[in-house]
């Protein structure tokens, strides 16, 4: 495991590189190893469903691992650590509901999810990095960012909204400005989702037909799937320039969405070295008798909602 010193400078994340096997190694034991893949992905008849997991076994793994994210929390909150996670990837890879997953049993105060708008006209003339800053966690806090700074790298190169000029001074300076980031004491963690073209197509279908799924769908998706190719090479592109020692990529494969996203949570969680804080007991005090009166009463008349179910 590893341990932070706590100092008004933030949090020293000193030797987090050269402890990585003994870091996953005392986590894995925490989370106790990885369920056997194929009983994850075989029907109640033990037959196997082609490889992708089934609901009731992803629910459970799901929920185990949503415990440990709330003592994540508790440790965050405790040591005052603050981490940046970034969220990269295909378009239809699953980001969005991977980090509903993250956040779904933690507070919004601690775990804030950042998705930014396209930029105004005012913060185009701004440094890149600049509008995401203000976003930038305080201590006891991690950030999401639903898609980041790479768009320069992504969106911005492929379809023309920046000059190659300004791509290649961005994949220049993004790793000299992480590191600037990571001494700073933030813990920057990079993850970027990987879908196949033919599962990418299936879910742009779907987010056609379904009317659930139809908000998620915008004319820039229709044009970056006619793109995959030139995204393929942005993709490859951006990792050779920012892959790196002190800020790596963490790719994961999301065709099965489930395992994607349990796969992504337990990278996470051996990623950021937390600790189970001890907590006090809590008992609940005795209600105060004082000024007591039938309250139920009192509500009479008022316009309560129609019990439909």
């Amino acid at each position: 495991m590893l341990y932070l010193d706590i100092n008004r400078e933030g949090v020293d994340m000193g030797k987090k590189h050269g402890k990585d096997s003994e870091k996953k190694k005392g986590k894995k034991a925490k989370l106790e190893g990885a369920p056997d893949a194929m009983a994850l992905s075989a029907g109640e008849d033990g037959k196997d469903t082609g490889g992708r997991m089934k609901r009731r076994a992803y629910e459970q793994e799901l929920g185990k691992l949503q415990v440990e994210l709330c003592y994540l929390q508790e440790w965050v909150k405790a040591t005052g650590h603050r981490c940046i996670v970034v969220f990269e990837g295909r378009d239809a890879a699953g980001k969005g509901g991977t980090i509903k997953a993250i956040t779904a049993r933690v507070s919004p105060r601690v775990f804030r999810v950042v998705a930014l708008p396209a930029p105004s006209d005012r913060q185009k003339s701004q440094m890149l990095i600049q509008r995401y800053f203000e976003h930038f966690p305080a201590a006891g806090e991690v950030v999401i960012f639903d898609r980041s700074w790479y768009n320069r790298a992504g969106v911005d190169a492929v379809m023309g909204f920046a000059k190659e000029k300004q791509v290649e001074r961005f994949l220049e300076l993004a790793p000299r400005i992480e590191s600037y980031i990571i001494d700073g004491g933030i813990q920057l963690i990079k993850f970027w989702l990987e879908v196949g073209m033919e599962e990418q197509k299936k879910r742009f279908q779907a987010r056609i037909e379904d009317p659930l799924r139809q908000w998620k769908l915008s004319p820039m998706d229709l044009e970056s799937y006619s793109r995959w190719n030139e995204y393929s090479r942005a993709r490859d592109r951006m990792l050779k320039a920012t892959d790196t020692e002190t800020s790596p990529w963490h790719v994961v494969r999301t065709d099965d969405k489930r395992r994607g996203r349990l796969n992504l949570i337990t990278e996470l969680l051996a990623l950021i070295p937390y600790e189970r804080v001890k907590r006090e007991k809590v008992e609940l005090p005795e209600r105060s008798k004082k000024g007591a009166y039938d309250d139920v009463a009192s509500m009479k008349g008022r316009r309560f909602v129609r019990e439909v179910f």
